[in-house]
């Protein structure tokens, strides 16, 4: 059975990766349980920089496996498109969520409607055996909402309001988040381009 080893450490993430390639004839695993401890300095300007940095790193120590990799955001336009690529370092790695989320409610405080026009940003890179790369990108469109919303998600997911779902994507089920998130997205168009090119 092939080897797909995803280059995060963070649960959340685990479950919405592992349901959606559960179809597959693949064994998932993330870096802790593939006993691949390693630094990744994210540097990129760009989450597909990011992403291929984190899966060439840990193609290093699993030359023989199957390596995708994640980089995602939020992008808030009234903040320029802050905090991007910065979202996990933003305010500090230690900062709590709930803070960061409440720091960007706040800096929209003056901003009402189509002002909030947000989304979350993913792109998957993966890296084969022999050395090939790809990435795929994809987004949900949404606005920031006035306060936490929805126990389901973590990170931002409490505060991208979803008009059309009148929830935040941290109060859909993670059958429908799978379905419509930036990462299940992102995470359907590359599974679908390996079965194209017959990797898995």
């Amino acid at each position: 059975m092939k080897r797909v080893i995803f280059a995060t450490a963070n649960e959340g993430k685990m479950k919405e990766i592992r349901l959606l390639l559960a179809d597959l004839e693949v064994e998932v695993l993330s870096l802790k349980e593939a006993g691949i401890f390693v630094s990744i300095t994210e540097d990129g300007k760009t989450f597909e920089e990011n992403a291929l940095i984190k899966v060439k790193t840990v193609g290093k120590e699993a030359p023989e496996a199957i390596i995708l990799a994640d980089d995602s955001g939020l992008e808030v336009d009234y903040l320029n498109r802050e905090p991007g690529v910065y979202s996990a370092r933003y305010m500090g790695e230690d900062t709590p969520y709930s803070v960061k989320n409440q720091a960007i409610i706040d800096r929209l405080s003056d901003a009402v409607n189509e002002e909030r026009s947000a989304r979350f940003v993913c792109v998957i890179a993966a890296l084969l055996p022999d050395g090939q790369t790809f990435t795929t990108r994809a987004t949900i469109e949404g606005q920031i909402g006035y306060q936490e919303e929805g126990e389901n998600g973590f990170g931002y997911d409490p505060i991208l309001y979803l008009p059309e779902y009148h929830t935040t994507t941290a109060g859909l089920s993670m059958e429908e988040k799978n379905r419509i998130s930036h990462r299940g997205k992102a995470l359907r168009q590359m599974k679908e381009l390996l079965i194209d090119k017959g990797v898995i």
